[in-house]
């Protein structure tokens, strides 16, 4: 193995490990940074590693997946017949000190290592067919660059349903374009801080929604040089109307032929209209009839920012 050790995880509390973290780029940021995590976008990479955004609270499938992790390792050891061992220690790339690791397990007597994940039963299918998701991969391509592996077995619990190993070798070619995209990040945006493009996906918009929860009345900001993106917007939010419309006429006529039916079947399709049993709450009659109670379950007011565009 080939990496430094930049801390012992072992011998440092919570907080410490947080701030060591932002110290570099880990291998559950690099898959936001190319754009191949579906939940994570580059721009909460930077606004984590500048320590702009609060820390993550725990979840369950969080906890489960700690927990999980040495029962995974050994189903590997039971699978395979390989001896692992884990490594501590957080590891730092030796020419690019920016790039760092925390590995679930070493395999011993190979140049390998071992990614442990624990996953829910929606992503069965992926699976049985000899998939695996992109940011899976990416992870386990950016811990060969930083120790110098030459394969990495990634193993996957699908929760009460099955268990996988797969084998991803070494890739020159994918290491170091990784290893550049990640240097520009680095470089060019969390040192410089200097955000990266927005990418429009939710967990962006979430992120500025929390950097920037309330606007200070009556103060104005010159967005002279913005028209074009401001027209393109419009432009944009026209197309979506059109579109939504366009798709909605096809699920109207879809409904349409349906008719009582609740399923229907296509060639390589099967459409489904399904009744669905809903209860909702009467807020309006609670409202009259039972105002003490009405106030007494009502959430604290929060502020909420609408954003809008007028043509003048």
């Amino acid at each position: 193995m080939d990496a430094n050790a930049l801390v012992n995880t072992k011998e440092i509390g919570h907080e410490e490990w947080l701030q060591a973290r932002r110290k570099g780029i880990g291998g559950s940021d690099a898959a936001a940074i190319v754009g191949l995590d579906r939940y994570k976008s580059a721009f909460d990479v930077y606004a984590d590693k500048l320590g702009l955004k609060p820390e993550e609270p725990d979840n369950e499938a969080m906890r489960q997946g700690r927990d999980l992790e040495a029962y995974v390792a050994e189903r590997f050891i039971e699978a395979t017949g390989k001896k692992v061992r884990r490594r501590n220690p957080m590891l730092q790339h030796p020419e690019y000190p920016w790039m760092i690791a925390n590995i679930d397990r070493w395999v011993v007597g190979e140049n390998a290592g071992l990614e442990c994940k624990t996953t829910s039963v929606l992503n069965r299918a992926k699976f049985a067919q000899g998939e695996y998701p992109a940011n899976y991969y990416v992870q386990c391509m950016h811990y060969m660059a930083v120790t110098g592996a030459d394969r990495w077995y990634l193993a996957v619990l699908v929760l009460n349903r099955s268990f996988h190993v797969f084998t991803i070798e070494r890739d020159e070619a994918e290491i170091e374009a990784l290893i550049n995209a990640e240097k520009d990040f680095w470089e060019n945006h969390v040192l410089k801080g200097i955000p990266p493009a927005p990418d429009g996906k939710e967990s962006t918009s979430g992120l500025i929604k929390q950097l920037f929860p309330e606007a200070k009345e009556r103060e104005e900001m010159a967005l002279f040089g913005y028209e074009d993106k401001i027209q393109r917007y419009l432009e944009l939010n026209e197309q979506v109307k059109q579109l939504t419309e366009a798709r909605d006429a096809l699920k109207q006529e879809l409904q349409l032929a349906l008719g009582q039916a609740e399923i229907g079947r296509a060639r390589g399709y099967v459409v489904e209209w399904k009744n669905q049993v809903r209860q909702t709450l009467d807020t309006a009659r609670l409202k009259t009839e039972q105002a003490e109670i009405y106030k007494q379950y009502l959430k604290p007011a929060q502020t909420v920012r609408t954003f809008k565009i007028v043509e003048v």
